[in-house]
């Protein structure tokens, strides 16, 4: 075996083979096709004289070189992003592009206008953003800067507390417009709940509601906001949600329970480039300068 017999291409195959489990996962990672993954695998076992995976019904399993070369492909990935971040932490200047992941209800409801004063305030930076409730990986470089309702932050990453994210309980204005006080939650009807689905992964809400009935569950927090706007019954929102829809009405004083804190958060690399600094005090700014 020469060195020139395995390149990192031939490992970014092994590595994404052996993530995905399949020739069909791996072609979707590396954004290649099914044939070429294929083609390229079965090129690099005849040159090195071994087998890299074992075939079968569920897929593809590494054998123990398979497993060996999966591992170097891992350190190397982990070396080449670090590196990209050093040299784009040098960068000094208010221009580039910033990858933001966030999820769906605080781009819709807090941050979108936001976005928009940035882009007008800084021309040259391009944002990218992610929707997403999945936890996109700062270090691996699937984005730039987290904004995420964590009440424990990763320690991996650096960043800001910016807020506080109250609770409530909300319904349709059009049917608790006559309700003279805010009620105790405990005083609510049991029943009419709108509930989140147990995809959406709010285990603090799912225990709240253990008790209530509901009857219609939504797997996002937009969808449980449009289904009480229509009439579905009532439901915990976030007050930044709630309170800016004027087809919903507030039922309760915040749920102390259920207060987590917002994030700003970016890798230790990136703190020091100008964009991103640029971004994080802007949002920081504008956050709190909505908060009544």
């Amino acid at each position: 075996m020469n060195e020139q017999q395995i390149r990192w291409d031939d490992l970014q195959i092994v590595l994404a083979i052996t993530q995905a489990g399949s020739l069909s996962g791996a072609s979707r990672t590396l954004s290649i096709s099914h044939a070429t993954v294929f083609r390229r695998l079965s090129e690099m076992e005849r040159r090195l004289g071994v087998t890299l995976f074992e075939r079968n019904r569920s897929g593809y399993t590494p054998t123990l070189a398979g497993e060996d070369l999966a591992a170097v492909a891992m350190r190397v990935q982990r070396e080449i992003n670090g590196a990209e971040r050093r040299i784009i932490g040098q960068d000094l200047k208010l221009t580039g592009s910033l990858r933001i992941t966030t999820t769906d209800t605080l781009f819709a409801g807090l941050l979108s206008p936001l976005f928009i004063q940035f882009r007008q305030q800084y021309p040259d930076i391009t944002l990218e953003v992610v929707i997403s409730n999945q936890l996109q990986s700062l270090s691996r470089r699937e984005a730039d800067i987290a904004i995420r309702p964590t009440l424990k932050p990763p320690e991996t990453l650096v960043g800001r507390k910016i807020m506080e994210i109250t609770q409530a309980i909300y319904g349709a204005t059009q049917h608790w417009k006559n309700m003279p006080v805010l009620m105790e939650p405990a005083s609510l009807p049991s029943k009419d709940w709108v509930g989140p689905d147990a995809h959406m992964g709010d285990t603090l809400l799912d225990k709240w509601m253990m008790g209530k009935s509901a009857a219609y569950r939504v797997d996002s927090m937009l969808g449980m906001q449009q289904a009480v706007r229509d009439g579905a019954g009532i439901a915990v929102l976030p007050c930044y949600l709630g309170d800016a829809d004027k087809a919903l009405i507030r039922l309760s004083d915040p749920i102390e329970a259920l207060t987590t804190q917002l994030w700003l958060l970016t890798h230790p690399d990136l703190r020091y480039v100008a964009r991103v600094r640029a971004f994080m005090e802007a949002i920081t700014e504008g956050v709190r300068g909505q908060r009544p």
